[in-house]
Protein backbone atom coordinates (compact mmCIF):
# COMPACT_ATOMS: atom_id res chain seq x y z
CA UNK A 1 0.00 0.00 0.00
CA UNK A 2 1.11 3.02 -0.77
CA UNK A 3 2.28 5.05 2.36
CA UNK A 4 0.90 8.55 1.53
CA UNK A 5 -2.37 6.30 1.02
CA UNK A 6 -1.55 4.82 4.47
CA UNK A 7 -1.18 8.43 5.67
CA UNK A 8 -4.11 9.87 4.31
CA UNK A 9 -6.68 6.63 5.75
CA UNK A 10 -5.57 7.23 9.07
CA UNK A 11 -6.54 11.21 9.38
CA UNK A 12 -9.35 11.40 11.50
CA UNK A 13 -12.07 13.66 10.13
CA UNK A 14 -12.30 17.22 12.30
CA UNK A 15 -15.27 16.51 15.11
CA UNK A 16 -18.41 18.48 13.91
CA UNK A 17 -19.30 21.60 16.50
CA UNK A 18 -22.17 21.08 18.15
CA UNK A 19 -25.62 23.07 17.81
CA UNK A 20 -25.67 24.21 21.28
CA UNK A 21 -23.22 24.93 23.80
CA UNK A 22 -24.75 24.96 27.58
CA UNK A 23 -21.68 26.43 30.26
CA UNK A 24 -22.87 26.56 33.95
CA UNK A 25 -20.36 28.56 36.44
CA UNK A 26 -20.67 26.00 40.11
CA UNK A 27 -19.81 27.45 43.09
CA UNK A 28 -20.35 24.95 46.25
CA UNK A 29 -23.59 23.60 44.29
CA UNK A 30 -23.38 19.99 44.98
CA UNK A 31 -26.70 19.56 46.35
CA UNK A 32 -28.00 21.19 42.90
CA UNK A 33 -25.60 19.66 40.64
CA UNK A 34 -27.15 16.23 40.17
CA UNK A 35 -30.85 17.57 39.89
CA UNK A 36 -29.93 20.23 37.57
CA UNK A 37 -28.03 17.90 35.18
CA UNK A 38 -30.85 15.73 35.16
CA UNK A 39 -33.31 18.73 33.95
CA UNK A 40 -30.84 19.71 31.45
CA UNK A 41 -30.76 15.94 29.55
CA UNK A 42 -34.43 16.19 29.48
CA UNK A 43 -34.68 19.51 28.33
CA UNK A 44 -31.56 18.25 25.54
CA UNK A 45 -33.28 15.14 24.95
CA UNK A 46 -36.57 16.88 24.07
CA UNK A 47 -34.84 19.58 21.27
CA UNK A 48 -33.03 16.38 19.69
CA UNK A 49 -29.77 19.00 18.76
CA UNK A 50 -26.16 17.90 19.42
CA UNK A 51 -25.09 20.02 22.48
CA UNK A 52 -22.18 20.27 24.79
CA UNK A 53 -22.54 21.09 28.49
CA UNK A 54 -19.57 22.49 30.36
CA UNK A 55 -19.48 22.82 33.82
CA UNK A 56 -16.85 26.00 35.49
CA UNK A 57 -16.12 25.18 39.01
CA UNK A 58 -15.19 28.64 40.33
CA UNK A 59 -13.27 26.90 43.08
CA UNK A 60 -16.03 24.79 45.01
CA UNK A 61 -14.57 23.69 48.66
CA UNK A 62 -17.53 21.31 48.46
CA UNK A 63 -17.86 18.24 46.45
CA UNK A 64 -18.95 20.15 43.30
CA UNK A 65 -15.88 19.17 41.38
CA UNK A 66 -16.28 15.53 42.66
CA UNK A 67 -19.73 14.97 41.61
CA UNK A 68 -19.04 16.74 38.38
CA UNK A 69 -16.15 14.29 37.40
CA UNK A 70 -18.67 11.93 37.92
CA UNK A 71 -21.65 13.35 35.67
CA UNK A 72 -18.56 13.73 32.82
CA UNK A 73 -17.74 9.89 33.13
CA UNK A 74 -21.79 9.28 32.49
CA UNK A 75 -22.16 11.78 29.85
CA UNK A 76 -20.33 12.16 26.75
CA UNK A 77 -21.96 15.17 26.25
CA UNK A 78 -20.02 16.79 29.54
CA UNK A 79 -16.86 18.81 29.49
CA UNK A 80 -15.89 20.60 33.12
CA UNK A 81 -13.32 23.34 33.73
CA UNK A 82 -11.92 23.62 37.04
CA UNK A 83 -10.57 26.95 37.68
CA UNK A 84 -7.69 27.36 40.53
CA UNK A 85 -9.60 29.28 42.96
CA UNK A 86 -12.51 31.54 43.06
CA UNK A 87 -12.30 33.88 40.45
CA UNK A 88 -16.01 35.20 40.36
CA UNK A 89 -19.01 34.65 38.15
CA UNK A 90 -17.84 36.89 35.58
CA UNK A 91 -14.54 34.70 35.50
CA UNK A 92 -16.53 31.77 35.36
CA UNK A 93 -18.47 32.83 32.33
CA UNK A 94 -15.35 33.70 30.20
CA UNK A 95 -14.12 30.51 30.31
CA UNK A 96 -17.25 28.80 29.32
CA UNK A 97 -17.53 31.04 26.23
CA UNK A 98 -14.27 30.77 25.54
CA UNK A 99 -14.39 26.60 25.72
CA UNK A 100 -17.50 26.55 24.27
CA UNK A 101 -17.76 25.33 20.25
CA UNK A 102 -21.31 25.76 19.60
CA UNK A 103 -23.13 27.97 16.80
CA UNK A 104 -25.69 28.70 20.33
CA UNK A 105 -24.01 29.43 23.45
CA UNK A 106 -26.61 29.25 26.32
CA UNK A 107 -25.34 30.57 30.09
CA UNK A 108 -27.41 29.54 32.91
CA UNK A 109 -27.13 29.20 36.59
CA UNK A 110 -26.38 25.97 38.43
CA UNK A 111 -28.54 26.54 41.20
CA UNK A 112 -32.08 24.70 40.05
CA UNK A 113 -33.43 28.72 39.91
CA UNK A 114 -33.11 28.26 36.26
CA UNK A 115 -35.36 25.80 34.45
CA UNK A 116 -33.28 23.98 31.05
CA UNK A 117 -37.31 23.67 29.65
CA UNK A 118 -36.85 27.52 28.30
CA UNK A 119 -34.05 26.39 26.54
CA UNK A 120 -36.25 25.86 23.62
CA UNK A 121 -38.35 28.68 24.04
CA UNK A 122 -34.92 31.12 23.45
CA UNK A 123 -34.24 28.93 20.53
CA UNK A 124 -37.88 29.42 19.20
CA UNK A 125 -37.31 33.43 19.44
CA UNK A 126 -33.62 33.43 18.11
CA UNK A 127 -34.87 31.56 14.82
CA UNK A 128 -37.26 35.03 14.43
CA UNK A 129 -34.17 36.51 13.85
CA UNK A 130 -32.88 37.82 16.74
CA UNK A 131 -29.18 37.56 18.04
CA UNK A 132 -29.54 37.94 21.96
CA UNK A 133 -32.57 36.33 23.01
CA UNK A 134 -32.19 37.29 27.38
CA UNK A 135 -34.47 35.62 30.08
CA UNK A 136 -36.70 37.72 32.09
CA UNK A 137 -37.47 36.48 35.32
CA UNK A 138 -41.41 37.94 35.60
CA UNK A 139 -42.19 36.00 38.20
CA UNK A 140 -39.09 36.45 40.30
CA UNK A 141 -39.11 33.70 43.72
CA UNK A 142 -37.20 36.42 45.68
CA UNK A 143 -37.02 38.11 48.71
CA UNK A 144 -38.84 41.51 48.08
CA UNK A 145 -36.80 44.08 49.76
CA UNK A 146 -33.39 42.83 49.55
CA UNK A 147 -33.55 41.12 45.76
CA UNK A 148 -36.30 42.34 43.83
CA UNK A 149 -36.71 46.36 44.86
CA UNK A 150 -32.76 47.06 44.07
CA UNK A 151 -33.35 44.96 41.10
CA UNK A 152 -35.66 46.77 39.94
CA UNK A 153 -33.64 49.89 40.42
CA UNK A 154 -30.39 48.58 38.68
CA UNK A 155 -31.94 47.45 35.43
CA UNK A 156 -33.79 50.44 35.09
CA UNK A 157 -30.39 52.30 35.56
CA UNK A 158 -28.55 49.54 33.52
CA UNK A 159 -31.60 50.08 30.30
CA UNK A 160 -31.11 53.79 30.82
CA UNK A 161 -27.24 53.97 30.58
CA UNK A 162 -26.38 50.69 28.40
CA UNK A 163 -29.25 51.87 25.56
CA UNK A 164 -30.75 48.20 25.65
CA UNK A 165 -34.01 48.13 27.65
CA UNK A 166 -34.40 45.05 29.11
CA UNK A 167 -36.04 44.23 32.29
CA UNK A 168 -33.60 41.64 34.23
CA UNK A 169 -30.11 42.09 33.40
CA UNK A 170 -28.98 40.11 36.43
CA UNK A 171 -30.88 36.66 34.79
CA UNK A 172 -27.89 34.30 33.95
CA UNK A 173 -30.03 32.47 31.32
CA UNK A 174 -29.47 33.60 28.07
CA UNK A 175 -28.70 32.80 23.95
CA UNK A 176 -26.28 33.66 21.87
CA UNK A 177 -25.14 33.46 18.82
CA UNK A 178 -21.43 32.55 18.51
CA UNK A 179 -20.53 35.35 16.28
CA UNK A 180 -21.96 38.17 18.90
CA UNK A 181 -20.26 37.40 21.74
CA UNK A 182 -16.83 35.70 20.60
CA UNK A 183 -14.80 38.17 20.93
CA UNK A 184 -16.32 39.89 23.81
CA UNK A 185 -13.91 40.38 26.71
CA UNK A 186 -15.11 40.48 30.33
CA UNK A 187 -14.05 42.03 33.25
CA UNK A 188 -15.09 42.84 37.09
CA UNK A 189 -18.94 41.41 36.95
CA UNK A 190 -19.82 42.32 33.44
CA UNK A 191 -20.98 39.58 32.67
CA UNK A 192 -24.48 40.87 33.25
CA UNK A 193 -23.53 43.26 30.37
CA UNK A 194 -23.01 41.04 27.59
CA UNK A 195 -26.34 42.02 25.72
CA UNK A 196 -24.82 45.77 25.93
CA UNK A 197 -21.60 44.83 24.52
CA UNK A 198 -23.71 42.74 21.67
CA UNK A 199 -25.81 45.78 20.78
CA UNK A 200 -22.83 47.69 20.55
CA UNK A 201 -21.65 45.25 17.93
CA UNK A 202 -24.62 45.41 16.27
CA UNK A 203 -26.79 42.50 17.15
CA UNK A 204 -30.64 42.68 17.48
CA UNK A 205 -31.14 41.99 21.32
CA UNK A 206 -34.88 41.48 22.71
CA UNK A 207 -35.81 39.51 26.03
CA UNK A 208 -38.43 36.74 27.00
CA UNK A 209 -40.29 35.81 30.49
CA UNK A 210 -38.77 32.32 31.59
CA UNK A 211 -39.90 30.31 34.70
CA UNK A 212 -37.80 31.13 38.15
CA UNK A 213 -37.99 28.90 40.85
CA UNK A 214 -37.02 29.71 44.14
CA UNK A 215 -33.54 28.48 46.01
CA UNK A 216 -34.08 24.84 48.18
CA UNK A 217 -30.72 23.49 48.48
CA UNK A 218 -27.82 25.37 48.66
CA UNK A 219 -26.73 29.02 49.62
CA UNK A 220 -26.93 32.06 47.25
CA UNK A 221 -23.54 33.68 46.50
CA UNK A 222 -25.38 37.41 46.17
CA UNK A 223 -24.57 40.03 48.79
CA UNK A 224 -24.73 43.60 49.04
CA UNK A 225 -20.98 43.78 48.04
CA UNK A 226 -21.87 42.53 44.60
CA UNK A 227 -24.68 45.39 43.81
CA UNK A 228 -21.46 47.95 44.87
CA UNK A 229 -19.33 45.78 42.19
CA UNK A 230 -22.16 46.43 39.90
CA UNK A 231 -22.47 50.26 40.37
CA UNK A 232 -18.58 51.01 39.34
CA UNK A 233 -18.91 48.30 36.56
CA UNK A 234 -21.66 50.39 35.19
CA UNK A 235 -19.52 53.68 35.74
CA UNK A 236 -17.14 51.94 33.27
CA UNK A 237 -19.38 50.66 30.67
CA UNK A 238 -21.00 54.69 30.47
CA UNK A 239 -17.19 55.66 30.51
CA UNK A 240 -16.37 52.85 27.40
CA UNK A 241 -19.39 53.84 25.78
CA UNK A 242 -19.16 57.45 25.57
CA UNK A 243 -14.94 57.50 25.71
CA UNK A 244 -13.39 54.41 25.21
CA UNK A 245 -12.17 56.04 21.04
CA UNK A 246 -12.08 59.80 22.72
CA UNK A 247 -10.88 59.73 26.24
CA UNK A 248 -9.71 63.40 26.19
CA UNK A 249 -13.36 64.62 26.32
CA UNK A 250 -13.90 62.86 29.42
CA UNK A 251 -10.00 63.78 30.79
CA UNK A 252 -10.63 67.49 29.66
CA UNK A 253 -14.02 67.94 31.32
CA UNK A 254 -12.87 67.26 34.47
CA UNK A 255 -9.73 69.58 33.97
CA UNK A 256 -11.93 72.22 32.70
CA UNK A 257 -13.63 72.06 35.78
CA UNK A 258 -10.92 71.98 37.99
CA UNK A 259 -9.49 74.84 36.04
CA UNK A 260 -12.59 76.94 36.50
CA UNK A 261 -12.86 76.16 40.36
CA UNK A 262 -8.93 77.42 41.19
CA UNK A 263 -10.01 80.14 39.11
CA UNK A 264 -12.93 81.00 40.90
CA UNK A 265 -11.14 80.41 44.34
CA UNK A 266 -7.97 83.04 43.15
CA UNK A 267 -11.08 85.39 42.32
CA UNK A 268 -12.81 84.91 45.59
CA UNK A 269 -9.85 85.06 47.86
CA UNK A 270 -8.55 88.68 45.64
CA UNK A 271 -12.34 90.10 46.66
CA UNK A 272 -11.74 89.09 50.32
CA UNK A 273 -8.33 90.81 50.26
CA UNK A 274 -9.13 93.77 49.10
CA UNK A 275 -12.49 94.44 49.29
CA UNK A 276 -13.58 92.70 52.74
CA UNK A 277 -9.54 93.20 53.99
CA UNK A 278 -9.61 89.83 54.91
CA UNK A 279 -6.06 88.19 54.38
CA UNK A 280 -5.19 85.22 52.56
CA UNK A 281 -3.90 83.36 55.28
CA UNK A 282 -7.03 83.42 57.56
CA UNK A 283 -8.98 81.87 55.03
CA UNK A 284 -7.81 78.19 54.42
CA UNK A 285 -11.36 77.07 53.28
CA UNK A 286 -10.71 78.11 49.35
CA UNK A 287 -7.37 76.24 49.71
CA UNK A 288 -8.87 73.70 51.55
CA UNK A 289 -11.48 73.12 48.76
CA UNK A 290 -9.38 73.37 46.03
CA UNK A 291 -7.18 70.03 47.54
CA UNK A 292 -10.01 68.10 48.06
CA UNK A 293 -11.29 68.64 44.80
CA UNK A 294 -8.53 68.25 43.17
CA UNK A 295 -7.74 64.55 45.24
CA UNK A 296 -11.03 63.72 44.49
CA UNK A 297 -10.71 64.17 40.54
CA UNK A 298 -6.96 62.42 40.59
CA UNK A 299 -8.28 59.25 42.54
CA UNK A 300 -11.16 59.36 39.72
CA UNK A 301 -9.13 59.85 36.77
CA UNK A 302 -6.45 57.36 38.28
CA UNK A 303 -9.50 54.48 38.13
CA UNK A 304 -10.13 54.83 34.91
CA UNK A 305 -6.53 54.90 33.54
CA UNK A 306 -5.98 51.73 35.25
CA UNK A 307 -9.29 50.10 33.76
CA UNK A 308 -7.65 50.51 30.21
CA UNK A 309 -4.34 49.64 31.39
CA UNK A 310 -6.02 46.34 32.81
CA UNK A 311 -8.21 45.88 29.81
CA UNK A 312 -4.80 46.60 27.28
CA UNK A 313 -3.04 44.60 29.25
CA UNK A 314 -5.03 41.59 28.89
CA UNK A 315 -5.76 41.72 24.95
CA UNK A 316 -2.20 42.96 23.72
CA UNK A 317 -1.13 40.01 24.96
CA UNK A 318 -3.97 37.65 24.22
CA UNK A 319 -4.17 36.78 28.22
CA UNK A 320 -7.60 35.67 29.81
CA UNK A 321 -8.51 36.53 33.45
CA UNK A 322 -8.54 33.03 34.96
CA UNK A 323 -6.42 29.87 35.34
CA UNK A 324 -7.34 26.44 34.62
CA UNK A 325 -6.19 23.55 36.73
CA UNK A 326 -7.98 20.79 34.08
CA UNK A 327 -10.14 19.87 31.92
CA UNK A 328 -11.93 17.04 31.99
CA UNK A 329 -14.05 15.07 28.95
CA UNK A 330 -12.75 17.61 26.15
CA UNK A 331 -11.00 14.81 24.50
CA UNK A 332 -14.78 12.41 23.95
CA UNK A 333 -16.48 12.71 20.93
CA UNK A 334 -20.64 14.13 21.09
Amino acid sequence: MNPVQTKQTNLEKPEPAPELSLFLPVLDEEENLRPMHAKIQEALNELGKTAEVIYVDDGSTDKSLQILREIAAEDKRVRVISLRRNYGQTAAMSAGIDAAKGDILIPMDADLQNDPKDIARLLDKLNEGFDVVSGWRKNRKDKLIMRKIPSWIANSVISKIGGVPLHDYGCSLKAYRREVIQDVRLYGEMHRFIPIYASWAGARVTEIPVDHHARTMGKSKYGISRTIKVVFDLMTIKFMASYQTKPIYVFGTFGMIAFFLSIFAGIWSFVLKFIYGVSFILTPLPVIAIVLFAISMQFFLMGLLAEMLVRTYHESQDKTIYAVREKIGFDIKV
